[in-house]
Formats: C-alpha cells, sequence, structure tokens
C-alpha cells in the first residue's frame, strides 16, 4: 500500500485562457473571473488520476479539504485523509504553504501537486529535497522540471511505482517568471530551487554495449556515490554483500564479506560485530546510518544474512538513516515484486513499507516498493 500526498491549486492556470499570462493573486483571480474563466486543475487532476483507478485497494492518499483534494479522491473512489486545514476562498499561497508543512511531517511515499510554476514555487519553499514530488502541469507557466509533460504522464510515473517498476528519482529545477514583466513582453526566469523527482525511464547507466548493464562499472559508481556522500563524525554500518563489499575495496579498508564493518571518518574502527556490539557503538556515536544492499532474486534487505540489524538496531536507526544500494539489473530481476524486511518484528515491518529510494549509481536513485 503506497501513500501519495495531494495538494491542488483550485486557481492554477484560470488566467490563460483569458488572456492573463498567469493565474498569481487574489486580484489576477477576480479579474480572470470576471472575463469568463474556468477552473481547470481539478480536471486536470482528474485525468493523472484517472490512470490510478484500478489501483484503488493498492494506494491511499493524505490530501486538502474540498476543491484542494477532498472534493476530487471523494469522487474518484480513492481512500484518504484529510489535512487539518482552514478553507478561504480563493486559496492562496499561504495555504499551499501550510498544506506542505503538514505534508512533510505526514511524510507520504510521493507528495503529488497540481498547479504551475508560482505552485511549485510554494512547495519546492517549505519541502526542498526532503521528499520525492511530482507536479501535474495545471498552470499558465510550466518552466519548472518538477511535471509530467501532461497529466496522464504524471500518473503513469505512479502506476509505475505502484506496479513495481523501476522508477529513477532525479534533482529537477524550480523556475519561475515575473508575471508582471512577462505582461509588458518581458521574459524574466529565475531559478528557485531545486526538488526530487521521480521519473519513468533512464533505467540503465554505465553501459559497454548494447544497452545491457556493466555491473563491474555500476557496483564502481555505486560505491564512489556512497563515500562521496559520507559524512564527518558519522558511524556507518556497512552490511554484508558483494555491492557493499565494493565501498570498503574502494576506501582500501579490510572487510568482511558476510559481516557488519563500521567505518567512521573513512577509517576502520569496528570489523565483523555483532548485535551487541552495534547497539554499543550507537550508544557511544550520536550518528549513525546502515549501508545495505538487497539480496538477488529474493529482495530481502533485512531478515536474510544480516540478522545483526535487529529490530531495535533497526528502531534506534530509523528508516531515514538506513541507505539501500543495488544494481538495477538485480532490481529488474525481481519482476515487480517489492523489497521485503522481515526483521522478526512485524509491527516494524508493516511501519516500514511504502517506498525507498535506492542508489543504483554516482548520483542515480530510484524509488521502489518495500514490503
Amino acid at each position: 500500500m503506497l501513500t501519495f500526498g495531494l495538494i491542488i491549486n483550485p486557481y492554477a492556470g484560470i488566467g490563460g485562457a483569458v488572456g492573463l499570462k498567469g493565474s498569481d493573486g487574489e486580484a489576477v483571480v477576480a479579474e480572470a473571473f470576471a472575463r469568463g474563466a474556468e477552473q481547470r486543475s481539478g480536471a486536470r487532476t482528474e485525468q493523472a488520476l484517472e490512470v490510478l483507478l484500478s489501483y484503488r485497494d493498492h494506494c491511499r492518499f493524505i490530501t486538502c479539504p474540498d476543491d484542494m483534494g477532498a472534493n476530487l479522491l471523494e469522487k474518484l473512489g480513492f481512500d484518504y485523509q484529510t489535512l487539518p486545514i482552514s478553507m478561504a476562498l480563493p486559496t492562496s499561497a499561504q495555504q499551499t504553504r501550510e498544506a506542505a508543512e503538514l505534508m512533510l511531517s505526514a511524510k507520504p511515499d510521493v507528495l503529488v501537486f497540481a498547479g504551475g510554476d508560482g505552485t511549485a514555487r510554494d512547495i519546492c519553499a517549505v519541502i526542498g529535497e526532503q521528499l520525492p514530488v511530482l507536479g501535474i502541469p495545471a498552470g499558465v507557466k510550466i518552466h519548472s522540471g518538477v511535471y509530467g509533460v501532461t497529466p496522464a504522464a504524471s500518473g503513469e510515473v505512479l502506476r509505475h511505482l505502484l506496479d513495481g517498476k523501476l522508477v529513477d528519482i532525479r534533482e529537477a529545477e524550480v523556475r519561475d517568471l515575473d508575471e508582471d514583466a512577462f505582461r509588458q513582453n518581458q521574459v524574466r526566469a529565475k531559478h528557485y530551487g531545486d526538488m526530487r523527482v521521480p521519473q519513468a525511464g533512464h533505467f540503465v547507466q554505465a553501459v559497454k554495449q548494447g544497452g545491457v548493464e556493466d555491473e563491474s562499472l555500476v557496483v564502481a559508481d555505486i560505491a564512489a556515490d556512497i563515500i562521496n556522500s559520507m559524512d564527518d563524525d558519522v558511524v556507518y554500518l556497512i552490511g554484508s554483500g558483494k555491492t557493499t563489499l565494493a565501498i570498503m575495496d574502494e576506501l582500501c579498508l579490510d572487510n568482511t564479506l558476510l559481516g557488519v564493518d563500521a567505518v567512521l571518518n573513512r577509517e576502520l574502527i569496528a570489523r565483523d560485530i555483532n548485535e551487541q556490539q552495534i547497539w554499543a557503538l550507537m550508544q557511544d556515536h550520536v550518528a549513525c546510518k546502515a549501508v545495505v544492499s538487497s539480496m538477488g532474486g529474493q529482495g530481502h534487505v533485512f531478515g536474510r544474512g544480516n540478522q545483526q540489524f535487529s529490530p531495535r538496531i533497526l528502531r534506534a536507526l530509523g528508516k531515514d538513516n538506513i541507505v539501500i544500494i543495488s544494481t538495477k539489473t538485480k532490481i529488474t530481476a525481481l519482476n515487480g515484486r517489492p523489497l521485503i524486511i522481515d526483521s522478526g518484528d512485524a509491527t516494524l515491518d508493516q511501519e516500514w513499507h511504502g517506498t525507498v529510494e535506492i542508489v543504483t549509481g554516482y548520483n542515480d536513485r530510484i524509488v521502489y516498493p518495500i514490503a
């Protein structure tokens, strides 16, 4: 069961058809209605969500009241929870930001929003790169790279996730025009930040020929990414497996192929440690992360070959401090089956279901279901 956040800007795009070249601000919305404009963002969102109608038993939504999401989800028959936001008409950028703040606390697998560049700016100001986001294009101006090319294309990305297919996640720019200057025929675009966006496609990297992933190159890329992202004064618990072995080899450190090693400031501080030793390390160091790989053919992340990561260890680390690495070939071989966490604590396993990000190369990540 995946959880999607949904925020609809009800007035996105309202000024386009009546020649206002934008929709930002109460005055523009009022003028648009005076010229006979009709709201269109709900219909655009419906086009995206219609792709998911056959998946209603496999996803749920966290959304906003009324035209900001709840009305449409009710109409389409999706399971949803409404955020405690007071509605005022016309809705404002402040309400969008308030909704984004609440979404950040709720932590949906993907935050979906419908709007234009102004809406993307508001979402980015709150979310930044903390949650994966996907835009449904509904505005007049769509210069930001966070939107699907069409509403249906945005829906297809979500469908890929629900099907367990590979979905890349990449940084994309949020850009917006100065509407006042634009109305004077002056195009001034500004970069307001970046967000992480799931994208269907781009499944093969580090190739030699014929579109076949070369495992040795990819594993080296993964190791370089992990090492480059290592923070100072953080203990990294390197799990078992050949993919994690490449990290230790690249660091020129002794390693335990079938055990857990601890690395601090790129130096080995403990080798082949058991559950109690991991727990003791975590008491002595405030910041700890685990780097683990999925088991080929089965998809287990925890519970097979790395029982040192017990439920109490996993709870203390938290899902956000687990880094999963894998080649895309290994994930593709699962044929859409989710990754598995079998920690021995059914409640923990249930709490961690949803989606996870997997490092699949250098600066290359995918989003994938975990059950």
